[in-house]
């Protein structure tokens, strides 16, 4: 698709400066900029990249002043990074944008389909599934009896959704994920075998939920596996069963939460932290990347390290940690002396 500058400057509400009628096809970074494309300009370290960029539109803040010529179009507009996010935005809704039922595909004759919903080609849909208006379900998806999904959520190629999980609106789950798997439950018998305690919960993931690619949520022992509005879950995360997390929080790649902790609002996790079971985490804590959490902890902490603890007390031992050679070096020599 092509799009002129006129009709980008009415979505963005912006001021051309140069051809209305100059054409993009495209979207490129600044310093890469290919004549077709479009692209932005909201870090003064970059401005020298819009004299030499090939870009045929540049998006630019609307106190921006050229000091030389240049080829490219202007659109000035208030602030060009979040413009341009807009823009992006708009881009990846019409790039995804498909409606109907592909072939071949399994669709349940007691499934609930919603205004302008895609299924794509090999996608099972079980009985009495509910689908909102504008849910997109990409090829080779699983989606077991008595699910819920609500409108605008999108589910991406290979995604398994096991029975009676609901999830919520204007959420999107990348490929590869699996959501409502038995938990981690398995109990020794009198001969020490372990045997499967039943997992009849569920999961529920509540409204404009992000789930990363290959990220598992277990569906719990009894009641429910929560993940609250908003919250952001990066690629290969584990959740176990009866986790809760609270709305607003980010939690980054490869970090394990065991069954039973409930993580507070509003709480920014690193990569590859793990939680151990039945924990409290508070609202607004940082847990920095790596780090083990075995205990509770309280609103607005800030920890680092396994097991973790203060994140200014772990910086300030750190320095000793890294010294200890010399300092070991030091008392040998003070008791030799």
């Amino acid at each position: 698709m092509k799009f002129t500058a006129s009709q980008i400057a009415e979505v963005l509400d912006g001021k051309i400066e140069g051809d209305l009628n100059t054409e993009v096809s495209k979207l490129s970074k600044i310093e890469e900029g290919e004549k077709g494309s479009l692209t932005f300009l909201s870090n003064p370290k970059y401005t020298n990249f819009i004299y030499t960029t090939k870009a045929s539109i540049v998006i630019v803040n609307d106190n921006f002043t050229l000091e030389n010529p240049i080829n490219a179009t202007l659109i000035k507009v208030e602030d060009a990074g979040l413009a341009f996010s807009k823009l992006l935005e708009l881009y990846n809704q019409a790039k995804l944008h498909k409606v109907g039922v592909e072939s071949p595909s399994f669709v349940s004759d007691t499934v609930t389909i919603g205004k302008d919903v895609y299924i794509g080609a090999f996608a099972y849909i079980g009985n009495y599934v509910k689908l909102g208006k504008n849910v997109k379900i990409y090829p080779n998806t699983y989606i077991g009896d008595n699910v819920t999904i609500d409108d605008n959520t999108t589910l991406f190629s290979g995604v398994k959704i096991y029975s009676e999980t609901v999830i919520g609106k204007n959420c999107n789950i990348n490929a590869g994920c699996i959501i409502g798997c038995d938990g981690f439950g398995f109990v020794p018998d009198e001969r020490g075998i372990y045997k499967a305690v039943p997992q009849i919960g569920n999961v529920i993931i509540e409204d404009n939920v992000d789930i990363g690619a290959a990220t598992t949520i277990d569906r719990a022992t009894l009641g429910s596996t929560i993940i609250r509005k908003g919250v952001k879950l990066d690629n290969q995360i584990q959740v176990a069963h009866n986790v809760e997390i609270g709305e607003n929080t980010v939690i980054a790649a490869q970090t394990g939460i065991a069954g039973s902790t409930k993580i507070g609002e509003n709480c920014m996790i690193g990569g590859q932290v793990g939680f151990a079971g039945h924990l409290k985490i508070g609202n607004n804590v940082k847990i920095q990347a790596q780090s083990g959490i075995g205990k509770n902890l309280k609103n607005n902490t800030v920890v680092q390290g396994s097991p973790a603890f203060n994140y200014t007390d772990w910086n300030k031992s750190y320095v000793y940690f890294k010294n200890l050679p010399k300092l070991v070096k030091r008392i040998d020599d003070l008791e030799k002396k």
